[in-house]
């Protein structure tokens, strides 16, 4: 695990660091400090931003208009825009730039790449992700949404779940059953399927802290051109599982900042309240900073693997794992060291729905109880801790599989 920096990562680092000198406004304290109506406004402002100056698809090669940049260049710029308190996009952008960007520049036709590519980056095509569904849990493969071809294009109907940013995008990957006939693995198909269309109806889904980020979405007689399959037809699940491999990169590098953001807010929140003079309290919170600093070298050594150009391994379940597990503890001391004061919350609510509310965030009550209410679900989207200890124990751990009973076609397993 290389735990250092080499040179010339300190001088792309200044030269980001400059860039962001240049265009946000002397007194910026981060997009955590504006109210949601002005987050979403800089935002937009922001993502136009970054496109000018080539900074929105990192990855991508130059011939496809991304920013060509090393691994280590993504991972310096991300970590400089988590510390200055700005997003790196849109809120479809890991959608469309990160996952199903990057497939179709692996799995995609010239036709595709140069027709979808360009549109992603300016914007005009909003992208999420249709892969959960009501009955399939966390079995995608057990996934039931049908398409049949009809002439020259695809029919589907079903229903996909937990949608997040389904009610902003006019576009959806959809991973789509195509032969019942088949195991489960092996008769599906990837599409891309437009939204704006009579047969896809979006219904959002109210969640406990009382937003609305994740969707369903129901297909009836949806329809795509039959040229919009990115893999080959039955060859669905070799590309989905590229596309999660996408899901990471620098994010486990970064996320050690944000949650140690996060808890300096909460050892400023214990000393006005006047808890950290209770010895339980104080316990919790050096819990808290011990398990931020593990996740900050669990985060170089997924760094020094992503410089390396070593692809992501089911050893990437232990982030995932580590820091859901993490956050529902932490936010559940911030809501004992508010005491009565969270039964009645006030101030700003936390602007996401994921992870931490966003840098230079209030210390408000709502900030702190709205984040551990969304924490309760941070272990079971992106794969619940019980897939992520079966693949640990399975894969890295060499243990024993779980029985199955679902080996042969998809429309004989039980329940069909």
């Amino acid at each position: 695990m290389q735990i250092s920096y080499p040179p010339e990562a300190d001088v792309y680092r200044a030269k980001i660091r400059g860039f962001l000198e240049e265009k946000l406004p002397p007194d910026w304290k981060g997009i955590g400090s504006l109210d949601r109506d002005d987050a979403v406004s800089f935002a937009s402002e922001w993502r136009n931003t970054l496109y000018e100056n080539n900074l929105l698809a990192l990855s991508w090669p130059k011939e496809f208009g991304g920013a060509g940049l090393s691994a280590l260049e993504q991972v310096v710029l991300a970590e400089e825009f988590a510390l200055a308190g700005v997003p790196t996009g849109g809120p479809n952008d890991p959608f469309g730039i990160q996952m199903v960007g990057n497939t179709i520049i692996h799995w995609g036709t010239e036709e595709q790449k140069r027709h979808f590519l360009p549109r992603i980056l300016s914007g005009e095509d909003r992208w999420c992700q249709g892969y959960s569904e009501p009955n399939a849990g966390s079995d995608l493969a057990n996934l039931g949404c049908r398409a049949d071809l009809d002439g020259d294009e695809w029919v589907v109907n079903g229903q996909k779940i937990w949608t997040s940013a389904g009610h902003l995008a006019n576009w959806i990957f959809v991973l789509t059953r195509t032969d019942p006939s088949q195991p489960k693995h092996k008769g599906i198909t990837f599409l891309l399927v437009p939204m704006d269309q009579k047969g896809v109806e979006v219904r959002p889904i109210k969640m406990i802290s009382g937003d609305s980020e994740f969707n369903e979405v129901f297909f009836s007689d949806a329809r795509t051109d039959s040229k919009n399959v990115l893999g080959q037809i039955g060859g669905g699940w070799a590309v989905a599982m590229t596309l999660l491999g996408f899901e990471r990169g620098e994010a486990a590098a970064v996320a050690s900042i944000l949650f140690r953001t996060e808890l300096d807010r909460l050892f400023t929140l214990a000393k006005s309240n006047g808890k950290t003079s209770d010895p339980v309290i104080r316990d919790r919170l050096a819990w808290c900073y011990s398990k931020v600093e593990i996740m900050r070298y669990l985060g170089y050594r997924s760094l020094t693997n992503f410089i390396s150009g070593k692809s992501p391994g089911p050893e990437s379940s232990i982030s995932k794992l580590y820091w859901s597990e993490y956050h529902q503890k932490v936010t559940e001391l911030a809501v004992d060291i508010l005491g009565p004061g969270a039964l009645t919350p006030s101030g700003r609510r936390p602007a996401s729905a994921f992870q931490t509310d966003q840098p230079g965030a209030p210390n408000s009550s709502w900030s702190w109880v709205g984040t551990f209410l969304n924490a309760r679900a941070g272990t079971i989207y992106a794969g619940t801790s019980q897939i992520q200890k079966n693949i640990l124990g399975e894969l890295v751990l060499g243990l024993a599989k779980e029985p199955r009973l679902d080996a042969g076609p998809w429309n004989e397993s039980p329940g069909r």
